[in-house]
């Protein structure tokens, strides 16, 4: 059975923020822990790892990593009704306001993370651009840690200029 939630992590930002990744709703591991990509089998963590050289092992690290390249993280989805963490079984959803960071925040590139993800970005903001990034989710069976490398790797391209 789906349950109806809402939200529960406030968006990860600061006035510095250039680039806005975007997933579709926190997993049930990421909303018990109280932060994005918790989910010990999720690639998005070790991707930015290898990216950049450095070891990010704990909510403190992601955190101060996301704050020095300006990196802004949030969901497109502020409620929906969800199975477990199945972006599959997503429906009733409604968007969270992305002004909450595009009043405060020099956003410049939005990337999402997932088909859900930008599917529902373009749904709810279709005036807007976004770069469509495949999930780093362990039930994303289609590409190899290496070629998820590669598809992040234009966010470090844009962080170069």
């Amino acid at each position: 059975m789906s349950d109806f939630l809402t939200h529960p992590l406030k968006p990860f930002f600061d006035k510095n923020s250039k680039i806005l990744i975007l997933g579709s709703f926190p997993s049930i591991q990421s909303r018990k822990d109280g932060f994005y990509y918790q989910h010990p089998r999720n690639r998005f963590w070790p991707i930015f790892e290898i990216l950049f050289s450095v070891k990010l092992s704990s909510i403190k690290e992601q955190k101060i990593f996301l704050k020095n390249h300006k990196i802004a993280l949030w969901d497109i989805l502020q409620s929906c009704k969800i199975k477990n963490s199945d972006d599959k079984t997503i429906s009733y959803a409604k968007a969270n306001d992305l002004n909450i960071i595009f009043n405060h925040a020099q956003i410049e590139h939005i990337f999402t993370t997932g088909k859900s993800a930008y599917h529902f970005f373009k749904k709810f903001y279709p005036k807007l651009d976004a770069i469509a990034l495949p999930s780093t989710s362990p039930a994303n069976l289609n590409f190899s840690l290496e070629q998820l490398i590669a598809e992040y790797e234009k966010i470090k391209e844009i962080l170069k200029n």
